[in-house]
């Protein structure tokens, strides 16, 4: 058996695998019901995969062959739909970092060097 076919093998392998795990209810979650309010979870799923194979010889001659492939996956939630009678709402679930976090700082930011340079202006005077 050759490398390339245990490679092919093994990347048809993942896929069907993948293919298994990315169903609706991955990314739509079950939902889940407590007295009149359904929630229904909204998620996140990002893989990444890699597969290789290889031949060649050692010191002594002897031919050698080898190969694999691995996956990793993460899931998140990301949203919940809150259904309560004829109410809707969609609450997002999102840790708040980097850009984000920055953008939210601004006004108080702004609202800082408008007081420095009151102070500024009172010193002066």
């Amino acid at each position: 058996m050759s490398i390339d076919l245990n490679v092919n093998e093994n990347i048809n392998m993942i896929f069907e695998k993948l293919e298994n795990f990315l169903k609706s209810k991955t990314v739509v979650g079950e939902s889940i019901k407590i007295g009149e309010t359904t929630i229904i979870p909204f998620l996140t799923v990002t893989f990444g995969l890699g597969a290789g194979g290889g031949d060649g010889k050692d010191p002594k001659g002897a031919n050698g062959t080898g190969g694999g492939s691995g996956m990793g996956a993460r899931v998140a939630p990301t949203a919940v739909l809150v259904i309560k009678g004829d109410d809707v709402q969609l609450l997002p679930i999102k840790k708040t970092g980097g850009l984000d976090k920055l953008i939210e700082m601004v006004p108080d930011i702004v609202s800082h060097i408008n007081c420095d340079k009151n102070s500024d202006k009172e010193e002066k005077l």
